[in-house]
Formats: C-alpha cells, sequence, structure tokens
C-alpha cells in the first residue's frame, strides 16, 4: 500500500523501530533454555513483538500485523504458563523473526511478500498451538505458493552482479558448474553493459546473466550456490511453474501488465530492490550534538577576535593574533574529532548477528559451541563497521566448520566436548584490531602444503615457514575441503576476506597451532576518511604512504644492494631479500636519484610480501583527509586516493597492495600511472 508523504516520514521510524524490536527478539530467544523459560526474557520478547503488531495495524500493514499476532499468541500462552517452552518452539519463532524481517523490508519497498513462506511459518506456530496438524497450510492461494516454493519443474533466475565481481577473485563458471549439478541448465548473458573496447578495464564484470533451470530443485538449494553472492548484486528467482500464482501481487504494487512479466521473490541474503536511492542514517547521542554546538560557539567567538584583525595589525598585537590563531587550531582539532565521533558506533552492531549464526550452524553441524566476545563496546566508524560484516561471516564460518571439532572428537582429544569461539576488539596504535579465535583442531599445514603443490601453487621443491603455509589460505580458489557444502568448501571465501580487508586500508593475519586452535587477527583504520601518513617525496612529487603500511624506513648502503638479470635490484634486510619498488618508474616522474643505494628505502608490507619503496626523502608525518580519485578523476593502479596538503598542492595516496602487485607487473603500472 502507498502512504501519503508525512505518514511515509513516519513509518520509516515505525520501520527502524522493528528492526530494532526483532533483534531484541532474537537475542531473547537466543537466551532462552531449552527446557527452562525465564520470565522476564519471553515478557521482552513478547512485549517487542506486541509493539511490531500495533504498529503494522495502526499503518495498514495487514499481513504483518495477522502474522506477527500469531507469534504474539504463542510468546503469551509460553509466559502465563499454558504452552511449554520447548527447543522446537524456540526455533520456529527465531524462523519467524527472519520471516518478519523479510516482511518488513518488503512491505518498506512496496515489494510482494513470500506468501509461501508466511502460511508455512503460520502452520508450524497453530500445530505448537495445537489448532491443526503440522504441514496444513490454511490459505489455499499460499498452500500453492508454498508448494511451489519447495518443488518446482524449474526457475527462472536474473543475476546482475557489480562490476567488481571479478576483483573480488569470484569467478562466475563456479557457480555455472554448480547450478549445473542440480538440473538442467542455460544461460543467456545480457552484454549491454559492455563498453567500447578502447575503454573497457579487464577488472570488470560488464555482464549479467538470465539462467534457465529445469527439473525438481529446491530454493534451498538455489539458495546454497548464491551463498557467496555481494549484497550489493542484483539476485532474482522466479519459479517456473505457476509463475504467477506463486507470488502473488500485494494491494500496493501492481503487477507488471507487460505479456510474461512475473513477480520475484528477493533471494535469500539479497536485498530488496528500492525504487529510490538508500539514505544511510545513524543515531546520535544527544551529548555528541551538543559538543559539536559549543565547539561551534567556539569557533565563532575565535573567528570575532581574528576579524579584528582584518583592516590591519600593529607591532603590540603580534602576541594576540598567535593567541587567536592558537586558539582556531584547537578548535578545529577539538570539532573534528567530535564530528568523526558521530560515525563511530561499536563493534557490538557487527557481532550482534553472530550469536544466532553460531546458533544455527552448531545445529546443522552437530557441534557444541560456547561464543565469547570481548571488547564489544570498541568504536570504530560506521562505514568500515557495515564493510567489516562480510568476511566477519566468512570467519565465523570458517571456524565453525572447519575448526571446531564435533564433541566425540574433542572428547577424543581429551578436550571439553564444547568447542570455544571468541570474538575480540580492542584499540591498539591508533587502529582497532579484531581477532576471531577458536580452540579448534588448527590448520592442517601438511594438507594445505599439499593441496598447494598438487595445484601447482607452490613448486615441489620449495620449503616454506610455518607461517607461509598458513598464508596459503588466502590464494584465490584454495580449499582443503573434501566434499563443497553449504557452509564452506567452495574456495570462495578467504580470499575474499583478505581483498575486503585490503579495500579497507587493513591486513589480516593468521597463526594456527595443530590441535590447539587458530587466530586470525585484523588490523583496521579506525575510520576510512583520515589516514594517519607519512609524506615523502620523489623529485618535486609528494606521496603519502599509510603509517599502518610501514614496517621501518631504512638509509642504504651500497654493499646491501644487489641487481638482477641487469635491471631489478634487491636489498639485503637481515635474513632477507627485498625487492625494491622505485616510485619514479611507478608513476613517470623524474626522481633526485634512481639507484637503492642513493635513496631511502620505506619498507612496507600487504599481503604477507615485504617491499622496499625507493624515495628521495621523508618529510612529515601527518593526517589526511582522504579524497576519492575514482570519483573526481579516475581509478589509478597502485593510488588509493588523493588529498590536499597545507600549502594547496595535491598528494596521492599509495595503495600499497596495489602498488605491489603492480610491481610485479611494471609495463602494466607505469601504463596506467602514465594515463593518470
Amino acid at each position: 500500500m502507498t502512504l501519503d508523504p508525512e505518514m511515509a516520514e513516519i513509518a520509516k521510524v515505525f520501520f527502524q523501530e522493528s528492526r530494532e524490536g526483532l533483534d531484541v527478539m532474537e537475542s531473547g530467544l537466543l537466551s532462552l533454555g531449552a527446557t527452562t523459560a525465564d520470565n522476564e526474557s519471553i515478557n521482552t520478547i513478547f512485549r517487542a513483538a506486541h509493539s511490531i503488531k500495533g504498529g503494522a495495524a495502526t499503518f495498514g500493514f495487514t499481513d504483518v500485523a495477522g502474522f506477527t499476532h500469531g507469534v504474539e499468541t504463542l510468546l503469551d500462552e509460553m509466559r502465563n504458563g499454558v504452552r511449554p517452552l520447548t527447543a522446537d518452539a524456540v526455533q520456529v519463532l527465531l524462523q519467524s523473526c527472519d520471516c518478519l524481517r523479510e516482511m518488513m523490508a518488503a512491505t518498506e519497498a512496496e515489494q510482494p511478500l513470500d506468501q509461501g513462506r508466511i502460511a508455512g511459518l503460520n502452520a508450524d506456530i497453530a500445530h505448537i498451538l495445537g489448532e491443526q496438524p503440522r504441514g496444513a497450510h490454511a490459505p489455499p492461494a499460499a498452500a500453492g505458493a508454498a508448494a511451489t516454493n519447495t518443488e518446482t519443474t524449474g526457475w527462472r533466475i536474473v543475476f546482475e552482479p557489480v562490476a567488481d565481481l571479478l576483483r573480488l577473485r569470484n569467478e562466475p563458471s563456479r557457480m555455472f558448474a554448480e547450478l549445473a549439478r542440480l538440473g538442467g541448465f542455460a544461460a543467456r548473458a545480457d552484454v549491454s553493459r559492455v563498453p567500447p573496447l578502447d575503454t573497457l578495464d579487464p577488472e570488470s564484470c560488464y555482464l549479467s546473466w538470465d539462467i534457465e533451470m529445469s527439473g525438481q530443485i529446491s530454493r534451498a538449494e538455489l539458495d546454497e550456490v548464491f551463498d557467496w553472492v555481494d549484497s550489493r548484486c542484483r539476485l532474482e528467482f522466479t519459479p517456473k511453474a505457476n509463475s504467477a500464482a506463486a507470488v502473488p501481487a500485494q494491494p500496493g504494487p501492481a503487477p507488471d501488465a507487460r505479456a510474461g512479466a512475473s513477480l520475484a521473490v528477493p533471494a535469500a541474503g539479497a536485498p530488496v530492490q528500492k525504487a529510490g536511492a538508500e539514505s544511510g542514517s545513524i543515531r546520535v547521542a544527544t551529548e555528541k550534538l551538543d559538543n559539536i554546538i559549543n565547539l561551534v560557539g567556539e569557533l565563532l567567538i575565535t573567528q570575532s577576535m581574528l576579524s579584528g584583525f582584518a583592516d590591519g595589525i600593529g607591532p603590540g598585537e603580534l602576541d594576540r593574533l598567535r593567541q587567536g590563531l592558537s586558539q582556531l587550531a584547537r578548535n578545529t582539532r577539538e570539532l573534528q574529532e567530535s564530528v568523526m565521533q558521530i560515525r563511530m558506533l561499536p563493534i557490538s552492531f557487527a557481532f550482534n548477528r553472530f550469536p544466532r549464526l553460531v546458533h544455527d550452524l552448531s545445529r546443522k553441524l552437530g557441534k557444541k559451541v560456547d561464543l565469547k566476545f570481548t571488547g564489544e563496546n570498541t568504536e570504530l566508524d560506521k562505514t568500515v563497521l557495515e564493510k567489516i560484516g562480510d568476511p566477519l561471516v566468512h570467519l565465523v564460518r570458517n571456524a565453525l566448520d572447519h575448526g571446531l571439532e564435533i564433541p566425540e572428537r574433542r572428547a577424543a582429544a581429551g578436550k571439553r566436548e564444547t568447542g570455544t569461539l571468541e570474538l575480540s576488539a580492542f584499540h591498539e596504535g591508533g587502529n582497532i584490531i579484531i581477532e576471531v579465535r577458536d580452540d579448534g583442531a588448527g590448520l592442517n599445514k601438511a594438507k594445505i602444503l599439499s593441496k598447494a603443490r598438487e595445484r601447482g601453487l607452490v613448486p615441489a621443491d620449495q620449503e616454506l615457514t610455518d607461517e607461509q603455509v598458513d598464508n596459503l589460505i588466502f590464494m584465490p580458489g584454495f580449499s582443503t575441503a573434501d566434499q563443497i557444502s553449504d557452509v564452506s568448501g567452495r574456495g570462495v571465501g578467504m580470499d575474499v576476506v583478505r581483498r575486503n580487508i585490503n579495500d579497507l586500508g587493513g591486513y589480516v593475519q593468521i597463526s594456527s597451532k595443530e590441535g590447539r586452535g587458530s587466530t586470525i587477527r585484523i588490523r583496521l583504520p579506525l575510520t576510512l576518511a583520515i589516514l594517519d601518513g607519512q609524506l615523502v617525496r620523489v623529485g618535486k612529487e609528494v606521496y603519502i604512504i599509510s603509517l599502518l603500511a610501514i614496517v621501518e624506513t631504512i638509509q642504504v648502503s651500497r654493499d646491501r644492494v644487489n641487481t638482477l638479470a641487469g635491471r631489478t635490484e634487491v636489498f639485503r634486510l637481515r635474513d632477507e631479500y627485498l625487492p625494491v619498488v622505485k616510485l619514479c618508474d611507478q608513476f613517470g616522474v623524474e626522481p633526485d636519484s634512481r639507484r637503492a643505494e642513493d635513496g631511502l628505502l620505506v619498507v612496507v608490507e600487504a599481503d604477507g610480501t615485504r617491499v622496499g619503496v625507493l624515495v628521495d626523502d621523508l618529510l612529515a608525518q601527518q593526517q589526511v583527509v582522504i579524497k576519492s580519485l575514482e570519483s573526481n578523476f579516475k581509478p589509478v593502479m597502485g593510488i588509493a586516493g588523493a588529498t590536499i596538503l597545507g600549502d594547496g598542492a595535491v598528494a596521492l595516496i599509495i595503495d600499497v597492495p596495489d602498488l605491489i602487485r603492480s610491481a610485479a607487473n611494471p609495463a602494466g603500472g607505469a601504463a596506467t600511472a602514465h594515463a593518470a
């Protein structure tokens, strides 16, 4: 249903509060014991459901209100002692929370609801209440939809990936191979987005696909194939059998009248497509806003003080001018810090999804898991928080599937039957550290090395350290799983984790001991808007390297530099040889010196690889505001962005992981840089 503009604004608050209410419900349900009920917890869950039902009824969202009424009835009987609390009932209520989230998203976007899923859960609730046998779906139309959702003669799938699909090392051919195993498969590629050859980026994906599947294939099987899909992709599933009845139109949106058109239910895990552009929002504590208002007042006072010097300054007023400028600098710094604090949110917003994830996966895998959080009040930037969510999900799923053992195997190894999975966060040196730690079996180094050699990733005669073997799991497509499961094993997870973390300006490390568990450590900047950087000079150009990437800086001596193949220079740093990357060659500038022994080497590290970056001089260290080069110009390999220095000059910010990769292909790197 379409609301008038004034009610639509109020409805936004309802949807936001309902999502928070569903989080409360889910958290409360996960805290309930299997056989004993905490009355206060059930009362809290009941109140959240009651509020959602009341709000939905007020706005005329009858489907949401009707479904929530059944949930509320079950909770009411539980809190009054009429209905016993069982693990089966808790599971149905958790699934109902998921269903309500989907209903809220679809209602907000004015898209059709999945009536089959709603009818199935209504039947499960009615069975628990003793009103009808399990599986007996009340509404005939809904029952038909539910059947279509689980038993079809085929599916039509529309898959439109984001442009950086290939950069994230996701390969569509893997997806097609999995679909072909399920049944009849035919795909038609849409090439309308492919640009002219001279502007084509070989690392971008311009294709989308219209896929036809035939055979008895369940929606769950399709969800399993597409579980790696980035949430920004467009992904739609439409049952081929009775497609018009499979997803009945709701009173709000009118069905497409074009011949052959059908309405698709959004895929699980994919965003509901909205008509307008999404706008992010954030709740801010009143004291933070009050602090900013006070600082603006201080700035106005300082501005008034300095404006008195507009017509000139006498010799005796220099001290007052210096005092005013000092006050301005102090106020500006405090205002910057206060504004940044507005975007800072506790990492508990990312951690809160894991109790449910661990609850569901541990049941599915037959494992006992004790999930612990440490430092969940540690704050970081909202943008970083949103983008770290998916990598953390990959890491937690891998820890549950590959790391923690089943109870019998843990007992045989002399461990507690219940494994421990701990997520912790803390600040360190102006950055945030996130650790995912388990006490499981650890990495099987022999198996990892064997798989890597089998695939030609490591020469048969090359010896690797334990750390190097551990890091092989981050290579594209690498997996040690003996068989593919819907939890992990497709080889599209850990390399994506590393790439996504690198894109945030962070780094990931792993340490593992067989039989004792693994720890994955992620280091991230607190914000993506401001960078702690080291300014370096090459010729007349100034570049900025993140302090997070710098290991050390060295004045080079001639006896520690060797030349390979007559041109490539390497520098001996203690027990290892580091390739020398010359920024002058990468970016086409004229340096003061071209030989390593004549300049300074800034040793940087990314993805476990160290190189020495040759520069002419080190300048100051300072915080810089990052400006996107892609939105203001175009992407340039080896460059993460730009900033404006105090003298008005533009300085480019080095993308260390890209610089290391482009150094391995000097021709490509130089060509890209010269194009800038």
